[in-house]
């Protein structure tokens, strides 16, 4: 697959709604001839590249419109020197940094490069550890980052504005990778370097169609910009009608039951819109967990939910991204509780099952914006609560939540597995019994949340 290679203005205009693009007034910097490295012929590249592009740096950055939502945008452009970075880059994309923070306004990147400019040499990587800076100083002031990765996304460019953002989204077969093409290994499996290959690796957020492009940096924008509640959000509705469960082994069979409402259900009838976001950020991702932002009642709620399976290492990790997301951005979190517990298999085990659980929790422990928890099926033990907001945790009427599974506890105390029902009632793990206990605030009824 291939992507057609954009101008950077060209870019701008698949995004910025017509005639709002400002461009930033950046001096251009003095150099001594052909750079500071003296590379015979740079300068005569860079004319070339001038009168190609109709640019005279690799980065075109400014203000603009998308949507309707004032935001600052940076554009790459491939055209001029392959759109590497060196000094003038550098200085173009500070100062794109520095307005967004002066203007409060989120930072957009459309991101096309092949790295650092080898004729400018280390000056021209040490604009890396400008980016870098700039970058965490964005993130401190609490706005947030999207990044666009055109074709091709690789080097310090995906290093540091790509891999960096809080939003990562790609074109379609645009090439994405630390290495470049002309230097990675030659046995190298050429689908690793893929924006697919990047998302299946938990790296990138979204791959989204050029004509689609607009749609999606409105939707995450108008996200983004929506009000957020310094209080709680309320927890969703219960989807099922159903009696409470007399014994502790009827919570079991009814959180069990396949039939049961699972998280997708809860977010769709909760969110008026919600944006996905996608993998640990360390190679892993886990189907069984979805995480994201959404607007509920015209507010700005980050969501993380369990779907039912054992939770991998990959999905707390992730939860853990987001949720720490949500609290630097100030926006409450929703948490959909449903798990038979952690993934406990040896390769589970080699993933860091322990430091991802320990994470989740620490992410929860650490928040200063609310958080919300709905239990919604199965709480299995630590993998459970690892999610669960303290002294905020809600339950459904087909849900349970247990320091162990009844037929483990059993097990544990040398009990015959037809004991495991006796045990669960011993556990006292109905949703009735989880708020006696003040583990649970209340139980939530079908049609309206608490």
């Amino acid at each position: 697959m291939t992507t057609t290679r954009l101008s950077a203005r060209a870019a701008i205009a698949c995004l910025a709604d017509p005639g709002s693009f400002a461009e930033l007034e950046v001096p251009e910097r003095e150099s001594a001839p052909d750079g500071p490295l003296g590379w015979a012929g740079y300068d005569g590249s860079r004319a070339r590249a001038a009168a190609t592009t109709g640019e005279r740096e690799s980065v075109v950055a400014g203000s603009a419109r998308i949507g309707g939502h004032e935001a600052t945008l940076i554009s790459f452009e491939f055209g001029f020197l392959g759109g590497s970075l060196g000094r003038g880059t550098g200085d173009r994309l500070e100062a794109a940094y520095r307005y967004a923070r002066e203007h409060r306004l989120p930072l957009v990147s459309l991101i096309a490069t092949g790295g650092s400019r080898m004729q400018e040499g280390m000056l021209a990587l040490t604009q890396l550890q400008r980016v870098a800076a700039q970058s965490a100083l964005t993130r401190a002031a609490g706005l947030p980052q999207i990044a666009v990765l055109r074709d091709p996304t690789t080097g310090g460019g995906w290093a540091t504005l790509g891999a960096g953002a809080d939003v990562v989204l790609a074109v379609p077969g645009a090439q994405v990778g630390f290495a470049g093409s002309r230097v990675r290994p030659p046995d190298a499996d050429p689908a690793a370097y893929t924006a697919e290959g990047q998302y299946a690796a938990g790296h990138v957020d979204a791959v989204v169609p050029v004509p689609e492009l607009a749609r999606t940096v409105t939707d995450w924008l108008r996200l983004l910009a929506a009000p957020r509640s310094a209080e709680p959000v309320a927890p969703p509705a219960a989807l099922a009608d159903v009696a409470p469960p007399a014994t502790g082994w009827d919570a079991v069979r009814q959180a069990r039951h396949p039939d049961r409402p699972r998280a997708g259900a809860y977010l769709d009838a909760y969110f008026g819109l919600r944006l996905p976001l996608h993998g640990d950020r360390a190679g892993g991702t886990d189907p069984g967990m979805l995480c994201g932002f959404g607007l509920r009642d015209g507010g700005a709620v980050a969501y993380v939910a369990q779907c039912g399976t054992a939770t991998l290492p990959a999905g707390y990790r992730t939860a853990a991204r987001v949720i720490r997301l949500a609290d630097r951005l100030g926006i409450p979190v929703l948490t959909l509780v449903d798990t038979p517990g952690a993934a406990n298999d040896a390769a589970a085990e080699r993933a860091g099952a322990g430091a991802a659980i320990a994470d989740a929790f620490a992410a929860v422990a650490a928040a200063t914006v609310p958080v919300t928890t709905l239990l919604i099926g199965e709480g299995g033990s630590g993998g459970a609560l690892a999610l669960a907001a303290p002294g905020n945790t809600w339950v459904t009427p087909d849900s349970y939540f247990s320091v162990i599974a009844p037929e483990l506890a059993a097990a544990i105390l040398k009990r015959p597995a037809g004991q495991a029902p006796a045990t669960a009632d011993q556990l006292r793990i109905r949703p009735h019994d989880l708020v006696a206990l003040g583990v649970a605030r209340g139980v939530v009824a079908p049609g309206a949340g608490a």
